[in-house]
Formats: structure tokens, C-alpha cells, sequence
């Protein structure tokens, strides 16, 4: 049995799944498995995907009949991951060859249940790096709802501590929701402090992303967690504070 299950949603992803699949090979590591959902694509995404798992044992691939969301992707490959650690990949992301050793190394000595790493964002088209971004070193339950700093392309999980689980089904926000759960019984995550993840920037504006960022925040607090208005304020200011640190210094 493989040490480590990489899990890789994928949806009309054949443009950039090579990339990422090749960056899995790569990893100095090489005790894992990798379980890419196809969520029932229309392009060529399944056969990218079972072009690889034919040549290489480690590579699973699921395809969905209906198309789900990246929240159930996710959560059909965790039901086929039996691994002690999970680590998270889209289609489109790519980690640094020594992310998969660094992080267990990381993880094994210190006895955590979650940990995630700094990554940077780059630009799809012209593969120029666009900005680092550095992580909180640690972060609670409670933390996570005024800071979405863990980068879920970098995100580690012992299943051996946190037991099984799933990600809410959700549009947006399903990460962070899921990184509450497995900290609310009073875990903390820690940062590894090495940039290890590379997170692809499309050609859509970052004005309209960051609003609709917002907005997926705001309903987070009041639809997801059915928080007050004035409650929800509150949480959405430290929200805000921290968004801005995190783009902008």
C-alpha cells in the first residue's frame, strides 16, 4: 500500500493535465498513488488521464456518469483512498518535485494532523511567476474564518488522527469548510515554511475574481454557517483585512 493518496478532481482539464500529472511523477518521493475524477468532461481529459494510468500503476482514474462539482470529485476519490495521508491537486496546479518529501518528513516528526506550504501563483499564458504567497504559520478552527491563507493545491491530512472525511458540497468555500472540520475537535495546522506549490492564473480579471471571492465569503458565513449579520460583519472584516495582506504585501 502507497504511503500518500494525491487526489486530483479534473474537468475539461485536458489543456493542462499532462502538466500536472508529470508533476506528480516527479516528486522525489515515489511511495504514492494518484487518484484523478473525471468529472464527466467533454473534451479529452479521460483519455489524457488513462494515457498515463496505462503506463504508470500509480495513476487510478474514476470518470463520473454525471457531471457533480469538484466537492464530490474530491470525495469519490477520498472513499477510494486508503492511504495514511491525503494531499490535494487540481488538474491544473503543479507542486515542486521535493513537495510529497518535505511535507510527510514534516508531518511524521511533529505528529500533525493537517499541514500546507507557501506557493506561488503564475501566469497561465505566459508561465511568468506572478506572486509568492506566504501562508500563516499556524491556523485553529476558529482562525479559518477570517483567513482563507492555506492554499488547498498544498494541503497534507493524516487520516490516521483526523479519521475519514468528507468535503461539504459546496461551490465554493468547501476547503476551508472541510479544514474547520478536521480542526474543530481543537487541532491546529502548521505551516511548512517552503514555497512547494505553483497555482495557475487564468485570463479572467482579478477585480471580478476578488468580488466574487467576497461574495462566496459573505455567503459562507451566512448560508453555510447561518451566522447573523452582525456576526457574519464581523468575521467578514477580519476576512477582508487578511485578503488584503495576502495580494498585497
Amino acid at each position: 500500500m502507497s504511503t500518500v493518496t494525491v487526489i486530483t478532481p479534473a474537468y475539461n482539464a485536458a489543456q493542462y493535465l499532462s502538466d500536472t500529472i508529470r508533476s506528480v511523477q516527479a516528486q522525489t518521493f515515489k511511495d504514492w498513488e494518484m487518484i484523478i475524477v473525471d468529472d464527466c468532461s467533454t473534451d479529452e481529459t479521460f483519455k489524457i488521464a488513462t494515457s498515463f494510468s496505462n503506463k504508470d500503476f500509480r495513476i487510478h482514474v474514476v470518470k463520473h456518469t454525471i457531471n457533480s462539482g469538484v466537492a464530490v470529485a474530491r470525495n469519490t476519490a477520498l472513499d477510494a483512498a486508503k492511504t495514511k495521508f491525503v494531499a490535494f491537486l487540481d488538474s491544473d496546479d503543479l507542486w515542486m518535485p521535493n513537495k510529497l518529501e518535505k511535507q510527510l518528513d514534516f508531518m511524521e516528526k511533529n505528529g500533525y494532523v493537517l499541514t500546507y506550504t507557501d506557493y506561488q501563483l503564475f501566469n497561465t499564458d505566459t508561465e511568468e511567476v506572478i506572486k509568492k504567497i506566504k501562508s500563516p504559520k499556524k491556523m485553529t478552527y476558529k482562525s479559518i474564518f477570517t483567513n482563507t491563507g492555506i492554499g488547498c493545491l498544498t494541503v497534507m491530512v493524516n487520516k490516521n488522527i483526523s479519521g475519514e472525511f468528507h468535503m461539504p458540497l459546496l461551490k465554493h468555500t468547501e476547503d476551508n469548510c472541510t479544514w474547520q472540520t478536521i480542526l474543530k475537535p481543537g487541532y491546529t495546522a502548521y505551516l511548512l515554511d517552503e514555497n512547494l506549490a505553483s497555482y495557475r492564473i487564468g485570463n479572467v480579471s482579478l477585480t471580478k475574481d476578488k468580488s466574487k471571492s467576497a461574495k462566496n465569503q459573505w455567503d459562507y458565513y451566512r448560508k453555510y454557517y447561518k451566522f447573523s449579520v452582525l456576526k457574519s460583519a464581523y468575521y467578514f472584516c477580519g476576512y477582508a483585512i487578511n485578503a488584503v495582506k495576502k495580494h498585497y504585501f
